[in-house]
């Protein structure tokens, strides 16, 4: 596998770690793979709640909980670090700020389109501003909007295709048709930086991402022209990870019916292990009092089914009555935990293997 270039970052192995969250991808687990020659990402969701204490509030209990996991993983590793801030938190200003000001390296975003990512850049920051899209039509969107509002182009994209876990960017009938696909939307989103590549003079890097389980569609993805890719399920069952021994274990023991799509209180489609709490929640037995968090711009707790951010942060700690794990499309494959050196060693053996 060859190095990629984001503007003068170089990533000495084409992987990145895909932001998981609540707790999964933390400052263990994003150094880990920053080691091994990776973007190790750290989720900053719900980073208030792990570090969290009484007397402050959950804004600032997640500012201060940013700053904790950055400089832990600096203290870890010199390699690449970047943060995955979502955009429809409530807090994603602070998050932002917060990020750039403790010089992470990348920042990607997604679930909604950052059209004003740009505007937090201060004199002086070399953070990378990467959106996380699923269709070149977005990613021309986001491309026009930065041009015109902040003279700025985005530094990558990462493209995420049908099959990733969390949160998805489709809609869910389209994915219960099997309406889309990773290739194509990878040659969709290369068609618009390859437009601004002729127009602006810049190459901007394609990170693929979504059901990619092994270095045989690592190769796939990259001849396409993607320059890297991104994994999420496979970093889960690591030791490294930073989720409990059940959450791995849950990921390990899943089947390929066990992983399905759900309607999130995000208000996009997810795909997750089904548990009894999810089938709970569809019955209408999880409906939250009141909401405890402000944590979600689309979220309505007079409507939703379940408060996320509780369920999350119940199964970051294990607790699977009250909570579930989201997963990639592909996860049922995972039958063992290893390590992140043994994630990256694999994948690069398969990689090679396709070039014989």
């Amino acid at each position: 596998m060859k190095s990629f270039q984001i503007g003068d970052i170089t990533i000495p192995v084409p992987i990145v770690q895909g932001g998981m969250g609540i707790g999964i991808s933390l400052s263990g687990l994003a150094s880990a793979v920053a080691t091994a020659g990776g973007i190790g990402t750290i989720a900053t969701v719900g980073v208030g709640l792990i570090h969290g204490t009484p007397d402050k509030s959950f804004r600032q209990n997640n500012i201060d909980g940013v700053i904790r996991e950055i400089r832990k993983a600096r203290q870890l590793t010199n390699g690449v670090l970047a943060v995955n801030i979502m955009s429809v938190l409530t807090n994603f200003d602070d998050l932002v700020r917060t990020s750039i000001d403790e010089k992470i390296d990348v920042i990607f975003s997604g679930a909604g389109l950052p059209l004003d990512l740009p505007k937090y850049k201060t004199e002086g920051c070399n953070t990378k501003l990467v959106p996380i899209v699923s269709s070149g039509r977005a990613a021309q969107v986001i491309a026009q909007k930065w041009l015109h509002n902040f003279n700025y182009l985005p530094d990558a994209f990462v493209v995420e295709g049908p099959e990733a876990g969390g949160h998805l960017g489709f809609s869910y009938n389209d994915l219960n048709a099997g309406k889309h696909n990773l290739d194509s939307l990878v040659k969709d989103v290369l068609k618009i930086t390859g437009e601004l590549a002729v127009t602006h003079n810049r190459n901007i890097p394609v990170i693929a991402g979504g059901g990619i389980i092994n270095g045989k569609r690592i190769h796939e993805i990259l001849s396409l022209g993607a320059s890297a890719v991104q994994l999420g399920s496979s970093f889960i069952a690591t030791k490294e990870c930073d989720a409990s021994d059940e959450f791995k274990e849950v990921i390990i023991n899943a089947s390929e019916k066990d992983i399905r799509l759900i309607q999130s209180p995000v208000g996009l489609p997810g795909r997750a292990v089904e548990n009894e709490f999810l089938l709970a929640a569809e019955r209408g037995e999880k409906r939250p009092k009141s909401c405890k968090f402000n944590c979600i711009k689309s979220c309505n707790p007079k409507t939703t089914s379940y408060c996320i951010a509780d369920a999350l942060y119940s199964a970051y700690y294990g607790r699977f009555d009250s909570g579930f794990a989201f997963s990639g499309a592909k996860a049922y494959q995972i039958k063992a935990i290893t390590t992140v050196d043994e994630v990256f060693q694999r994948m690069i053996r398969e990689y090679e293997n396709e070039l014989l």
